[in-house]
């Protein structure tokens, strides 16, 4: 039994690994998402080889209670499913700082703060080969120390927009 597990595993690592993609040196575009209320994040991938890139995010929120700046920066690998289609992975991390003023019933709070997190991705994406474009669909769990809410942990999906260069 644990043979053929382990035969079934290689064969799936071998279909993953046999076909070919191709990862754009540049892509340029925008992830929309909502995690910990960051909404729109501008968002840079360069292509390392043909299995690997980099992504870096710099999201914002501007609300009337929160502001908020934050930066991500992950490795992902990438793997053909068919054709234009990929799905890739990713570890990494980021950097945020925000500031919170709240009123209420003449009430007022204020605090504001820094915190760094550790972030996984996963996700999926199509290539078009008559234009430039990538959609993407990913999520993304963080885990970190000092969010504003205290909560600790946060989950984002985001649908994406990247122009390939």
């Amino acid at each position: 039994m644990k043979k053929i597990i382990l035969s079934a595993i290689m064969l799936l690592g071998l279909a993953f690994t046999a076909q070919s993609q191709e990862i754009s040196k540049h892509a340029l575009g925008l992830r929309l998402g909502d995690n910990n209320g960051f909404g729109g994040e501008v968002s840079y991938q360069l292509g390392l080889n043909q299995k690997n890139r980099l992504e870096f995010d710099l999201g914002w929120r501007n609300s009337s209670d929160v502001d908020a700046i934050k930066g991500v920066a992950l490795y992902q690998w990438v793997w053909n499913i068919d054709g234009g289609f990929n799905w890739y992975a990713g570890v990494g991390g980021g950097l945020a700082a925000w500031d919170h003023d709240y009123y209420n019933n003449n009430f007022r709070y204020n605090d504001s703060g820094t915190y760094v997190f550790a972030a996984g991705d996963i996700g999926i994406e199509y290539r078009f080969k008559e234009v430039p474009i990538t959609l993407s669909l990913d999520a993304r769990p963080e885990i970190g120390s000092g969010y504003y809410d205290d909560d600790n942990f946060g989950f984002d999906v985001g649908l994406g927009v990247k122009f390939r260069f």
